[in-house]
Order: C-alpha cells, then sequence, then structure tokens
C-alpha cells in the first residue's frame, strides 16, 4: 500500500510544492547519460519528476508506482503523456526490455518485505534487456540518518499557489532497527484540515543488498556513493548478464 502522502489526492497535490529540491536527481540523470540508456524503467515514480526529467530528453519511459494520486498528478503535468504510466509495482509490468530500471530517493527503502524486496528486484531484472542495469540509493545504517528527523529540524509553513499555507513537520515514531517508521503532519491553514502520514523504511547493510541482488542474478557493477549526500547513502549498480 502506498504511504497517504503519496496515495491520498490532497497530500499527493502537495508533495512536489513541500519538496521542491530535487538537486538528487541529476546524478540519476548523469547515469542515465553514462549507459546510454535509451529505455528507462522508473520504479516507484511517485509524481514523475524524474521520468519527466527523463521523457523531455528524448528518453522513453515506463513510470510505475502503487499510489494512483500520485500517478495522477504525474499523468496531469505538461509532457505527461510522453510517459507510459502503469499503477502498480515491478511485479506487474508489461514484457519490455529497458536499458536501465531505477529506484530514487526512498523507493527501495519503502519495500520493507523481505519477499516483496526479492520480487521487485527479480521483476526489474526481468525488464532489463540483457546488459541492462538497475541503480538505486539506499541510506548507510551506520549513519542513523533518523536521529534528525524531529520537529525542530523539519517544521516549516509553505506558501502554496491555489492552496494556501500548509505547515508540515516530521517525528520518529519507532525504532526497531533495521525498521525505523516516522510520522509527518500537515496543517492547512485555509479549512484547519490537519492530515498525518506514516512511512516505514527499512535499512539494508550493504553485504545484505548485495547477497539479494546476486540471489536474483545480477551481477553487482558498482557501490557508489551519493553525490549529494557523500558519506551518508550508498548508490548500487548491478547488471542483468
Amino acid at each position: 500500500m502506498a504511504d497517504e502522502c503519496f496515495g491520498h489526492p490532497r497530500l499527493a497535490a502537495i508533495y512536489d510544492p513541500l519538496d521542491p529540491d530535487r538537486g538528487d536527481l541529476d546524478a540519476y540523470v548523469r547515469l542515465t547519460e553514462e549507459f546510454g540508456a535509451r529505455r528507462v524503467l522508473d520504479i516507484g515514480c511517485g509524481t514523475g519528476v524524474f521520468a519527466l526529467l527523463l521523457a523531455e530528453r528524448g528518453i522513453e519511459v515506463v513510470g510505475v508506482d502503487p499510489a494512483r494520486a500520485s500517478i495522477g498528478v504525474a499523468r496531469a503535468k505538461p509532457g505527461g503523456g510522453h510517459v507510459h504510466w502503469i499503477c502498480g509495482d515491478a511485479t506487474i509490468l508489461p514484457p519490455m526490455r529497458a536499458d536501465l530500471a531505477t529506484m530514487t530517493a526512498n523507493v527501495a527503502q519503502e519495500i520493507i518485505d523481505p519477499q516483496a524486496w526479492r520480487e521487485t528486484l527479480r521483476g526489474a531484472y526481468e525488464a532489463l534487456r540483457p546488459g541492462g542495469r538497475l541503480v538505486f540509493e539506499t541510506r548507510d545504517p551506520a549513519g542513523r540518518a533518523w536521529e534528525q528527523w524531529n520537529r525542530e529540524a523539519s517544521h516549516r509553513v509553505t506558501e502554496i499557489p491555489g492552496v494556501g499555507a500548509v505547515e508540515s513537520w516530521v517525528r520518529v515514531i519507532e525504532v526497531r532497527e533495521p525498521l525505523v517508521t516516522f510520522r509527518w503532519t500537515y496543517v492547512f491553514a485555509a479549512d484547519g484540515e490537519v492530515m498525518t502520514s506514516d512511512s516505514t523504511l527499512r535499512f539494508r547493510e550493504r553485504r545484505e543488498v548485495e547477497t539479494e541482488l546476486v540471489a536474483q542474478g545480477y551481477v553487482v557493477e558498482d557501490v557508489r556513493d551519493a553525490p549529494d549526500r557523500p558519506g551518508r547513502e550508498l548508490v548500487f549498480v548491478a547488471r542483468r548478464p
């Protein structure tokens, strides 16, 4: 199931204005260029920011996400008609021969069930052509990123055109490593409605990720540092032989 911040229409509509800086996607655009990818599968595409960046460059993109509200936001954006959007996950993909499959931002960590994780990796594998690559990031558990997720560090009020002021903040609800659960709270000034969205991330060790990739048939080509968050995240590059 999709978290409320992705799946509820009112929250999906404000997701981009609340997180406008997507400089983290620059590295994925560069990877697309590095590998010469012309067909890309964007797993967990959300509101379509990355998929549309690629489509603008003439790349054939399939965006898949389980949150229907987020897919609706993505489809309605300028250029949305140039991307093939699928509401679902990597286990229901039509036959394709992608050069590159991606899971940007928190997507890989949001798949917390071990069986669902295996099925996602396998679904991406089947969608890739031989020689195609899967690229995704995950936070290094040693960094204990969740210790910074609190109201004091995250509280802000954002003015959104057509919506008004939205107050938002995050706090951790439970830490039971490798799982961390946190809650975003949103307060809409226009009508006073308070909405919340709970999320759980799985913090996997590097060896755990590499072992599962190999078990699903991949060759782990590289494990890189995230250029926008050095020392805090791992970027996996895995190839289908």
